[in-house]
């Protein structure tokens, strides 16, 4: 039986009650949600910071912290800012009658300006585009993961009674038919939830801002 690898569910079995298409289909697009959700946060923080050592710091960057009214920053120091902190202290070193010194000071303050922009674009992506996501996989995933395995479980349960007919009361199978169908409800209902509305929320700001 094919198996969806976010979730490890069964789907279908030789002998066993099958799934209808269109909730397999709705069962796959939610694996591949979440396979991107996971994907493109973390490519994403890579891009914004390749460096291992301050990509961990900027994952634990408070999603409270605001990039408006000249607040702290993300907590960390852009390289950008690093490199303009050196030209410009060489070039006070160097002084005023100094070409060198003059163009390291200039240079260097515009590489302190990039790094509080770079500060305000690690902030501003990680409120708007990465904690969005990270709640999604957090809360309404694992959700969907709960309930499809309860509902393979059920399934399981159901199947099982059915192969016993006569050592197992049809009123036991008939139970165990519904809380089957009950789970699948649920699970239906909260695919199709998260991919008609959850997902739509969550790059709705996106499309607007890009």
């Amino acid at each position: 039986a094919p198996v969806l690898g976010l979730f490890n569910t069964k789907v279908g079995g030789a002998e066993g009650t099958k799934l209808d298409e269109d909730f397999v289909e709705m069962e796959k697009k939610v694996d591949i949600t979440s396979r991107a959700v996971m994907d493109i946060m973390t490519k994403t923080t890579e891009y914004l910071q390749p460096n291992p050592a301050t990509r961990a710091k900027m994952s634990m960057m408070s999603s409270m912290s605001k990039i408006r009214g000249g607040e702290r920053g993300p907590g960390y120091t852009q390289t950008e800012a690093v490199l303009g902190e050196a030209m410009q202290k060489f070039g006070r070193e160097l002084g005023e009658e100094s070409n060198f010194g003059l163009a390291l000071i200039d240079t260097g303050e515009a590489m302190r300006e990039l790094g509080e922009v770079k500060d305000a674009l690690d902030m501003e992506v990680k409120q708007n585009f990465i904690d969005p996501l990270q709640n999604l996989h957090d809360k309404d995933l694992k959700e969907i993961q709960h309930h499809l395995k309860k509902m393979e479980g059920r399934r399981l349960d159901f199947d099982y009674k059915k192969k016993r007919q006569g050592k197992v009361t049809e009123e036991e199978i008939k139970q165990a038919l519904e809380k089957f169908d009950d789970s699948k409800e649920i699970a239906e209902q909260s695919m199709f939830n998260l991919l008609e509305n959850d997902v739509r929320s969550v790059y709705g700001p996106i499309s607007q801002n890009g």
